[in-house]
C-alpha cells in the first residue's frame, strides 16, 4: 500500500499538463540524425531547469566517440548530437535511480498513409495519434510528469533521480553510449519504452549486416552470356532463411511468446544500374537477431559460417563469394540480473498506484534498445513505458493520455523507494 508521502506525490501527477506536454513534444519533428533532434534536447532542457534539477546539458565529441572501441554504430548521418542529462538536487547517501528515454523517431514515411500531418498530433478521446506518440515521446512525457509530481509534493529525497535524454537510439544508441561515457551512472534504471503493460527485462539483440553479391554484367537481349546478381543472390537467401529457423529453436522462456524471437530480415534490395543490362552487382542489407547472452561476435560469425557455405554450394558463388560486413546499429542482447529487486518494485509500485496493469507481468522484446547499453554498464534495467510497441513506426502510431498517466504515477512511487524519503 501507498505510504502518506507516496500518496501524496501521486496525487500531484498533473493529467492535464501531461497531455500538453506530450502535443509540445510529438510537435518537434526529431527524427533520428536530423536538427529536430538537437532541438528537442534544448527544449527539454529548459523543462528540466525549470523543474530545479541540476542540468548537464553538453554537445558531444562524435570523432572521440566513433574512435571508441564500443561504440555502438549508427545510420543516420548526423554532423553533431547533444547529451543531456538532469539531476534532482541535494539527496545524501541514498541510491541513484535513473529514468531514461530517447528523444529521436523514425521517418514517417508515405505522408498519404497518415491522417493528416504526422508532426501534429491529433487528439480523439483518450488516444494521441503522431509519429513518436508511443515511441517515446509519451514516455518522456511520463518522466518529466514523475519529476513534476515529486517536486510538488516537496518530498525530500535520500537519494537522487537522474533523467537521461538520449539521441541516437533508433540508429544505435549513440546518445546513451556518450552519456555513459561522460560518467553520468546510476543505481538502476528504468527505461520508458512502449510496453503494452508489462515489464520488458531483457532485449534481444540487433545486428546491420550488408550482403554485396556479384554477377557478370551482359546485355539483357544477351543474358545467357552474363550472369545476374539477382540469381547469385538466391540460394543466399534461402540459406538466411534456414539460418533464422536454426536461431530460433528453444528460445528463453521470457522470449517464448514471439513466433519468430530473434527474426533475420533483410530490408533493402539493390541491384542493376539499367534495364537493360545484366545486373552484376546486388546488395542486400538487413538485421540479424541476437539471441539473450549471445556475443554479438558468435552471431556475426555464424552468419558469416552460413553465407560462406551456401557460395560453396553454388558454382558461380563458389568462385565469386558474396562479401558481408556490418554497418550501421550493432545492437547485444540485454538483461536484468535475475533476482534483481527492480523488477519487483516496479511490479508492486504499478500495484499500489491501482489502474491500468496493476501488476505487470515480466517478458522479454525481440528488438534492441538502450537497456543492453546501461546493463552493459553494471546498471540494472528495465523498461517500462506507456504505449504498444506494435503501432510504433507505424503511420497508426498512437498512444493513451491515462495509462500515460498511470506509468507517470508508477515512476513517482519506484522514485520515492528506489531513492528513499529523508
Amino acid at each position: 500500500m501507498l505510504s502518506r508521502t507516496e500518496a501524496a506525490a501521486v496525487a500531484c501527477v498533473d493529467e492535464e499538463a501531461l497531455g500538453r506536454t506530450l502535443l509540445e513534444l510529438i510537435s518537434v519533428p526529431s527524427v533520428t540524425g536530423s536538427a529536430a533532434e538537437s532541438e528537442l534536447q534544448q527544449l527539454l532542457a529548459g523543462r528540466l531547469e525549470r523543474l530545479g534539477l541540476d542540468v548537464d546539458l553538453w554537445s558531444m565529441d562524435l570523432p572521440a566517440l566513433r574512435a571508441d572501441p564500443g561504440f555502438p554504430g549508427t545510420e543516420a548521418a548526423r554532423d553533431e548530437a547533444w547529451g543531456l542529462v538532469g539531476c534532482t538536487a541535494g539527496g545524501g547517501d541514498g541510491p541513484t535511480l535513473i529514468l531514461q528515454g530517447h528523444v529521436d523517431v523514425v521517418p514517417p514515411g508515405d505522408p498519404q498513409a497518415w491522417d493528416g500531418d504526422p508532426f501534429v498530433p491529433r487528439v480523439v478521446g483518450d488516444v494521441v495519434y503522431g509519429r513518436g506518440a508511443c515511441d517515446m515521446k509519451a514516455g518522456l512525457a511520463a518522466h518529466l510528469a514523475a519529476l513534476a509530481a515529486i517536486r510538488a509534493s516537496g518530498v525530500r529525497l535520500r537519494g537522487r533521480v537522474a533523467v537521461h535524454f538520449v539521441v541516437g537510439e533508433e540508429d544505435g544508441g549513440l546518445g546513451a553510449f556518450g552519456t555513459l561515457r561522460r560518467g553520468h551512472t546510476g543505481d538502476a534504471c528504468v527505461i520508458a519504452e512502449p510496453t503494452a503493460g508489462t515489464l520488458v527485462t531483457a532485449n534481444a539483440g540487433a545486428l546491420t549486416f550488408r550482403l554485396t553479391v556479384p554477377g557478370r554484367a551482359a546485355h539483357a537481349s544477351s543474358r545467357d552470356a552474363g550472369v545476374s546478381a539477382v540469381d547469385a543472390y538466391l540460394p543466399l537467401h534461402r540459406a538466411l532463411a534456414e539460418l533464422e529457423t536454426e536461431r530460433n529453436r528453444n528460445p528463453s522462456p521470457l522470449m517464448a511468446e514471439y513466433p519468430i524471437p530473434y527474426a533475420l530480415s533483410v530490408g533493402t534490395l539493390h541491384a542493376g544500374d539499367w534495364a537493360s543490362s545484366v545486373p552484376d552487382l546486388l546488395v542486400a542489407e538487413g538485421r540479424l537477431g541476437v539471441r539473450l547472452g549471445e556475443e554479438p561476435a558468435a552471431a556475426r560469425a555464424e552468419f558469416e559460417r552460413c553465407v560462406a557455405r551456401a557460395c560453396a554450394r553454388d558454382a558461380w558463388l563458389r568462385e565469386h563469394p558474396a562479401r558481408v560486413s556490418w554497418p550501421g546499429g550493432q545492437f547485444a542482447s540485454g538483461r536484468l540480473p535475475q533476482g534483481h529487486p527492480l523488477r519487483d518494485e516496479v511490479r508492486d509500485a504499478c500495484a499500489d498506484v491501482g489502474g491500468w496493469a496493476a501488476r505487470p507481468r515480466e517478458r522479454g522484446a525481440p528488438y534492441g534498445s538502450d537497456l543492453r547499453l546501461y546493463a552493459g554498464a553494471g546498471i540494472p534495467t528495465l523498461q517500462y513505458g506507456p504505449g504498444d510497441v506494435r503501432v510504433a513506426h507505424s503511420a497508426g502510431e498512437h498512444v493513451s493520455l491515462g495509462e500515460t498517466a498511470a506509468v507517470a504515477r508508477a515512476l513517482v512511487v519506484t522514485a520515492l523507494r528506489t531513492a528513499g524519503v529523508e
